[in-house]
């Protein structure tokens, strides 16, 4: 195994067949580093524009269309002293006659971010400024990363705002230091980037953001040849999962369930009526994403019924 120190100089907000920044093998290692989602690195300088700027792509060598990747996530750290949020819920995450009830700047007022402070020594993110009666709320660090992929099918370019089944933006807070993410390869090489870290983040993203900080990022890669998937997968050491990115949020749910029967049936040996009767009393769901154009949701079973 090979370890790359990789230190990114471009970046990208969109997801496609970009020059490779560098060539890994299976099996080799990559020491990197990721902005934050408005582009600002561990010294807080603005060094790329657009949403949720990316550091890649890396190209696997020997991927190809019709392979599998797997990129274990293994290290995912803040590299930074302090995160910022968005300090309103997404309109569409209440009822329309509540969305003028939620919190508006005064006319003419520009935005600003609320500032965390990030110990990660002592593994908490703490509000800078204190807000009535939550004061100065202290929250556990659980650094994730919110938006990674690979390059999608057809020559497309697809937005790092949004999801498909190339990954994405699927802000899943089950994507964090010690998950494994499988994705299918629709390029030669897989082109696969990374970013968007989170140190915290409450499921569905509802904000629009997490609490947006630089992260340094260890990860690994395996190829699997002529494995096909429909959609994301990721396992942990407790369950195995499935994303589904579509909206309306149903859709979403319909691809994450119908990729994990599809798993259950081709690795597991389930049937079609096996996997359901398992699905059926035991499936967990979680909300990736549900502020961006495509939602995520997640369906989720634990590995203690498929040993």
């Amino acid at each position: 195994m090979t370890t790359h120190c990789f230190q990114p100089k471009v970046y990208h907000s969109t997801l496609g067949q970009y020059a490779p920044v560098l060539t890994i093998q299976p099996g080799d290692q990559v020491e990197t580093i990721t902005v934050d989602a408005h582009g600002l690195d561990l010294n807080g300088i603005e060094v790329s524009q657009g949403s949720n700027p990316q550091t890649g792509p890396f190209y696997i060598n020997g991927a190809e269309p019709g392979d599998m990747l797997v990129m274990h996530l293994e290290r995912i750290v803040p590299n930074r002293s302090y995160g910022w949020t968005s300090n309103s819920l997404a309109g569409n995450v209440v009822d329309p006659d509540y969305v003028m009830e939620l919190y508006h700047r005064p006319k003419g007022e520009p935005w600003q971010p609320d500032l965390w402070d990030i110990d990660t020594q002592a593994g908490t993110a703490r509000l800078r400024e204190p807000v009535q009666k939550l004061g100065n709320i202290t929250l556990p660090l659980d650094p994730m990363l919110g938006c990674f992929g690979v390059a999608p099918y057809g020559g497309q370019s697809i937005s790092t705002a949004t999801s498909g089944t190339h990954g994405g933006n699927m802000d899943y807070r089950g994507f964090r230091a010690g998950a494994t993410a499988y994705f299918p390869v629709f390029v030669p090489g897989a082109l696969l980037f990374l970013g968007d870290g989170h140190a915290v983040q409450g499921d569905g993203e509802i904000a629009g953001t997490g609490i947006e900080v630089s992260m340094e990022v260890t990860f690994s890669v395996e190829l699997v040849k002529n494995k096909i998937i429909g959609w994301p997968r990721g396992e942990n050491d407790a369950c195995i999962f499935t994303t589904g990115n579509a909206r309306p949020l149903d859709q979403a749910l319909q691809h994450a369930t119908t990729e994990m029967m599809r798993w259950l049936q081709s690795d597991y040996g389930l049937d079609a009526r096996g996997a359901g009767l398992l699905l059926g009393q035991v499936v967990e769901y979680e909300v990736g994403n549900i502020f961006d154009p495509a939602y995520t949701m997640i369906c989720k079973i634990a590995k203690n019924w498929i040993k």
